[in-house]
């Protein structure tokens, strides 16, 4: 039992980073960002590099693409 706790607290801690960022972006709180709630915080994104972190090519970002992207260099980590 404690090392099934420990595995869900590890892995839910891992992924706070990309949900903590992804929900800032999140304007809306619908739990994914659009190119204009991207380029509200981070005007520099190009259409060319939201579609480029849109890699399921469904018009906005979730959490996982907006972490990939910032890992990419689309996307800047901090606000400007």
């Amino acid at each position: 039992m404690k090392k099934v706790l420990i595995t869900a607290l590890t892995l839910t801690g891992l992924s706070l980073p990309a949900m903590s960022f992804a929900a800032y972006l999140d304007a809306n709180g619908d739990g994914v960002m659009t190119i204009e709630e991207v380029q509200a915080m981070f005007p520099e994104v190009t259409p060319e590099a939201f579609s480029a972190m849109d890699t399921d090519s469904d018009g906005v970002l979730n959490a996982d693409e907006t972490l990939a992207g910032q890992d990419a260099g689309l996307i800047p980590k901090t606000a400007s």
